[in-house]
């Protein structure tokens, strides 16, 4: 890792505050461009992915996937199986060895690689006229990158602060599995946290403003809230969150819900209600970068803020909060910054991903967004007991929902809720990227027994009862 011994003689081309997925690409995209960047950590290393969000929480998910896979054999006449938890501390000791392994080598490591970066770790950052402010002194750069992520939200209820809480971090560091658990939100975090924890043997209620997944489609809200209901987690959906108390040395809390009043308790609330943007500290309205009510910076297409040579990506920035999308927006804020770049976001084909089970995969607009933006809409809905991997696996838990344009047959969106949506979704991302319509993707030749497969069966649904169809007849 590089140290002032290496600090280049004279000024930056550009400096980028944050050295996470977004903070990385933007240096990296600089650097191989000619550029000189200095990085500034303004955190651990690694940032939010690799250290607290999608490495630790999806090898977790897949170690109560297993758990499941052995309890759910019974579903093929002649088999049974059972697992439990037998060391709580050794899963989470396991967690943490591969994100201190996947922190040294994808971002530590990588650093000695790059001679154009100069990585600063001497504190929090500050915009100044110029440059950076960090660790006393200034950092002089004509461009700068502010990419310092985001962390769980707390929900606003009142006595949240006197009682025993989690957030998404701090649920895997748990020293013992508890016994019970309160997730607030239905979002995406909330969802795949507590189908975990749930798995590991933990008692869970999910309580949530409007539906589960709130942002897809209903249909497939109510397939997923069928099927967590139907592992033994409580799900309370349309809830107002009136108060929390520390009771017993656990948590209750008070929701109001078809007008009554109920009292849940729990040995920790979990709140999985949104993330916040770190922008404290940084100076932004001195320096005239403008942001929304919740802090988070408004860029651009470019992605560019209000205040010129000061670009934002990743989470701390108002554009999507995948960290794919933030290296992708970092890449194009460095391109635009010091390359001459004039490249614009582009978010229309982006696939996103909940890792609940099944898989929750989506791409393009909503049934909803599409009639917003004018579109003469049709859809097709498919349950996966017409997808035959799923017969073959006996596991129908899931729902296909395809979206177009009625007058052009051009499709616009859709979502996949299966076992394995998520190795699925890109297929349908790649149709929308290239314009196809429901016949030409229900034209197109599939293997069969794939999950993917139902893609094209959603698609052939616009036109036909599949359930008529012979095997590998479409």
């Amino acid at each position: 890792m590089k140290d002032d011994c290496c600090t280049p003689k004279g000024d930056y081309d550009l400096a980028v505050i944050g050295a996470g997925s977004a903070g990385f690409s933007a240096a990296i995209t600089a650097v191989e461009g000619g550029k000189r960047v200095a990085l500034i950590g303004h955190g651990t290393i690694g940032g939010t992915c690799v250290n607290v969000g999608c490495v630790p929480s999806k090898t977790m998910i897949r170690a109560a996937e297993a758990m499941h896979g052995a309890k759910a054999a019974r579903r093929f006449p002649g088999l049974s199986g059972d697992s439990q938890v037998t060391d709580w501390a050794a899963l989470i000791g396991a967690k943490d060895d591969l994100v201190a392994s996947l922190r040294q080598k994808k971002y530590a490591e990588l650093l000695p690689e790059y001679d154009g970066v100069t990585y600063v770790d001497e504190g929090p950052a500050r915009l100044v006229d110029g440059g950076v402010e960090v660790g006393g002194r200034r950092i002089a750069a004509p461009r700068v990158i502010v990419a310092t992520g985001g962390r769980p939200a707390v929900p606003d209820i009142p006595g949240i602060a006197d009682v025993p809480t989690l957030d998404s971090t701090s649920l895997m560091e748990l020293e013992r599995l508890p016994e019970s658990l309160i997730f607030l939100g239905g979002g995406y975090i909330g969802v795949e946290l507590a189908q975990m924890m749930a798995r590991m043997g933990v008692r869970v209620t999910i309580v949530c403003r409007s539906r589960l997944l709130p942002r897809t489609e209903p249909e497939v809200s109510e397939a997923l809230t069928e099927v967590l209901r139907e592992e033994g987690l409580t799900i309370l959906d349309g809830v107002r969150y009136e108060a929390a108390r520390e009771v017993d040395d656990g948590a209750l809390l008070s929701v109001t819900r078809n007008g009554t009043v109920r009292e849940l308790t729990a040995d920790h609330l979990v709140l999985t209600t949104g993330r916040a943007p770190n922008t404290e500290g940084l100076g932004l309205a001195e320096m005239g970068v403008e942001t929304d009510a919740r802090g988070t910076i408004r860029v651009g297409d470019d992605m560019a803020t209000t205040r010129p040579g000061i670009y934002a990506a990743g989470d701390v920035a108002d554009r999507d909060q995948f960290v794919y999308m933030a290296a992708y927006g970092a890449k194009l804020a460095a391109r635009n910054a010091v390359l001459d770049g004039a490249e614009r976001y582009d978010n229309a084909a982006m696939p996103w991903v909940v890792f609940t089970d099944p898989q929750v995969a989506g791409v393009g607009l909503t049934e909803a967004d599409a009639r917003d933006a004018g579109h003469d809409v049709k859809t097709s809905v498919l349950d996966l007991d017409n997808v035959p991997r799923a017969l073959a696996a006996r596991d129908t838990r899931g729902r296909i929902k395809l979206v177009a344009d009625a007058q052009t047959d051009r499709l616009l969106g859709g979502v996949i809720m299966a076992p394995e949506g998520a190795d699925s979704v890109q297929t349908l991302a790649m149709a929308l990227k290239f314009g196809m319509t429901t016949k030409a993707l229900g034209e197109t030749i599939f293997p069969y027994l794939t999950t993917v497969e139902g893609l094209k069966l959603a698609a052939q649904t616009f036109d036909m009862d599949v359930a008529k169809l012979s095997c590998c007849a479409g």
